[in-house]
């Protein structure tokens, strides 16, 4: 479960200012976020993951309120729990496609690299059309195909949360089909928690909740 409780944050230097009294996402359910551009969808993201920290306010990720851990705790809770697919891939440009999905057990010694895995990540890739694309480093990788190597990287440590910032955006219908799958599937099959940004409205009947972010107040500063 997410919880948030009285949650304050401003980026510094002005753009808004986000306050959501109370939100609360279940276990395993699948959540889309939508709403105007520009409005704090992809900010909630980050404070959810413990990128960002609020200015006030719980926000709890199963029974830790991330927002009150240090910096390095944060981190590591993100890495261990939380899968997350950022909007701007954040894919690590001098590594091939395979190291960059393999990315999160290189930053960390609480996960374990084994041929395991390297079979789940192998796995994931052909699900998502990149057999052939493995030994590629993202410059020689179309965007549609860093998007795909990014959910990837997201899903591999098999985490209890995955938070996906637009992870359909730069797909053609058929890669964003499979790829919606993929993202149900795995959350499925790990009970995990989904929680996704979208724009595209026509994918919001196979959620099982929509938040629409207009219902929170965002003032100018």
């Amino acid at each position: 479960m997410i919880r948030i409780d009285d949650l304050a944050f401003a980026h510094p230097g002005g753009g808004f200012r986000l306050d959501i009294p109370e939100l609360e996402i279940s276990a395993g359910s699948r959540t889309a976020i939508v709403g105007p551009s520009g409005t704090g969808k992809t900010t909630l993201l980050n404070l959810m993951s413990g990128i960002l920290v609020p200015e006030a306010g719980a926000i709890r990720v199963e029974d830790e309120n991330i927002a009150a851990l240090s910096d390095t705790a944060r981190r590591a809770f993100r890495i261990r729990r939380i899968g997350f697919v950022f909007q701007s891939f954040a894919l690590v440009e001098y590594l091939t496609a395979f190291e960059n999905i393999l990315y999160p057990y290189h930053i960390t010694g609480s996960l374990k690299l084994d041929d395991t895995v390297r079979a789940r990540a192998r796995n994931l890739a052909a699900r998502v059309g990149l057999s052939d694309k493995l030994g590629r480093k993202p410059g020689a990788l179309s965007q549609g195909e860093q998007q795909r190597v990014a959910i990837c990287r997201a899903l591999v440590t098999a985490p209890a949360f995955v938070l996906a910032d637009e992870a359909t955006g730069n797909l053609d219908p058929e890669n964003k089909t499979r790829i919606l799958d993929l993202l149900f599937e795995q959350v499925a099959a790990e009970g995990a928690t989904l929680v996704a940004v979208t724009h595209d409205h026509e994918l919001l009947e196979r959620f099982d909740h929509v938040i629409d972010f207009a219902a929170f107040r965002q003032e100018p500063l």
